[in-house]
């Protein structure tokens, strides 16, 4: 007889050695799950959206997904370097304290991808039931709603070893259904089409990069170390990033590439995924298969949404919140539920908002990232790990020179993006004048987020050395 599921007990706490077991290869299914999404697919259509080619596209996620899974990959070596997740690791770069300027943006960014992602489920579930069958919309928009509610909640509560059981099932299931999807597709690509599509501007490739850095990996920095701290300290490192990155980018890569030759081949599906991403896929598709599509979208996108929300929680109460990992986990859920409700019933388009998010969001996280990485790429020794509790020891309060760094990368990076997705961000874009203003060649580039990626990397590596040779002499 099986024991039901427990909820796991560990929050931001120092995982016991006898706890810490298994492989650096054991991170391939929890990535990989993450990022076996059929949202990869209209990636392709994004990408293109650019107005690059077919192969600038595919040359742009490939570079992007690599380039944004190594700094997960890397930040992942936190985790296997100490037995704490990585909000909590961060406390050595900003302070015990400190740390909460970057601790709430990654829980408000945590909550966005979380609620995102079901949103795109509920999305996909009612565009595939009300073609399948006679079905009212509101009627099947509940229904996903509740199937991909459940399995999110359920994950991202219960804990590590329920996610790592699921995250199996998920990459299997999804990845056997995936290949259907494109075996069933393949002659809709139009070969002559895409192999006609002229080049883009090295302004729109390079938009193409940032905006696939900022949307497939960057992202996922922020919860790197919390699947690496149950690995033993005697872990490969090469291993440890080498997996996490093989696991992370194996699928979208292929995807990415995929959705491309499909909206490059239909200017009418290209449209049709800014509205509904998934949902829009299922069009090329024989009725009977409708349903196994919906299984592989639903599962794909709970697979990252389950780490979202599991992180989330972690965040939460890394910021000082005085409740359990699981309880903070279901507040989380509470908010992901409201947010998807206005996703799904009130928003009037998904990539407006979706593109606005990524974009506002992801400049101060990309120069946290920065900061981040290269404060693990600088450490010699593994972290003291009863002073990431405790204002007084080596790693202090806080540290004036990250906030300033997170601030200035910021307030540059914000500068340097144009967002017209809501009137109430018209305002970022104010240094573009620099590169030819706002209706300048440069000015959808996204060149905030490189900015603010090389902002917070090299700034910390000239202004933190010394703190840290400090901090690892005591």
């Amino acid at each position: 007889m099986t024991s039901s599921p427990r909820i796991e007990q560990n929050g931001i706490n120092i995982i016991n050695e006898e706890e810490r077991r298994g492989s650096a290869r054991s991170l391939f299914w929890p990535w990989c799950a993450a990022n076996l999404s059929l949202l990869a697919l209209s990636y392709g259509s994004f990408l293109l959206g650019f107005g690059i080619s077919f192969w600038q596209a595919t040359f742009a996620g490939l570079v992007g997904t690599v380039l944004s899974f190594t700094l997960v990959g890397v930040s992942s070596l936190a985790g296997k370097r100490s037995s704490a997740p990585t909000m909590t690791l961060s406390r050595a770069s900003f302070g015990v304290r400190g740390n909460i300027v970057p601790g709430i943006l990654s829980y408000l960014i945590f909550l966005g991808w979380e609620t995102v992602l079901v949103a795109l489920a509920t999305l996909a579930t009612k565009t595939v039931l009300t073609r399948f069958a006679d079905i009212n919309e509101n009627f099947a928009y509940i229904l996903g709603f509740i199937i991909a509610a459940s399995l999110t909640i359920f994950g991202g509560v219960l804990g590590f070893k329920v996610i790592m059981k699921m995250q199996v099932w998920i990459t299997s299931a999804t990845a056997l259904l995936t290949i259907g999807y494109i075996a069933f597709t393949i002659d809709h690509v139009n070969w002559q089409a895409i192999s006609t599509m002229k080049s883009g501007s090295i302004q729109g490739f390079v938009g193409a990069i940032i905006f696939a850095i900022t949307g497939i990996g960057l992202g996922w920095v922020n919860s790197a170390a919390d699947y690496s701290r149950y690995l033993p300290r005697t872990v490969s490192g090469r291993g440890v990033i080498g997996w996490t990155v093989f696991g992370a980018s194996l699928v979208p890569v292929i995807l990415v590439t995929y959705g491309s030759l499909l909206a490059g081949s239909s200017a009418e599906l290209g449209s049709a995924i800014a509205a509904d991403p998934i949902g829009a896929l299922t069009t090329l598709l024989p009725s009977w298969y409708l349903i196994p599509f919906a299984i592989v979208a639903i599962l794909g996108l709970i697979g990252g949404a389950i780490l979202n929300l599991y992180s989330s929680g972690i965040t939460l109460v890394s910021l000082g919140v005085p409740i359990k990992r699981h309880q903070a986990a279901s507040i989380d859920g509470v908010v992901m539920l409201l947010g998807t409700i206005y996703i799904v019933w009130f928003a009037p388009n998904f990539f407006g908002p979706f593109q606005g998010f990524l974009i506002t969001l992801g400049v101060p996280i990309a120069v946290w990232s920065a900061i981040f990485v290269a404060d693990v790429m600088m450490r010699k020794r593994d972290y003291h790990e009863a002073d990431l509790f405790d204002p007084q020891g080596r790693y202090g309060s806080w540290n004036p020179t990250s906030v300033a760094l997170m601030v200035a990368g910021t307030v540059v990076g914000w500068g340097l993006v144009t967002n017209t997705f809501a009137s109430w961000l018209s305002w970022q874009g104010y240094l573009l004048w620099i590169v030819g203003g706002k209706n300048g060649p440069w000015a959808y580039a996204n060149l905030g987020i490189l900015a603010a990626l090389l902002i917070g990397f090299f700034g910390h590596l000239i202004l933190g050395s010394k703190r840290i040779r400090i901090q690892e002499e005591r």
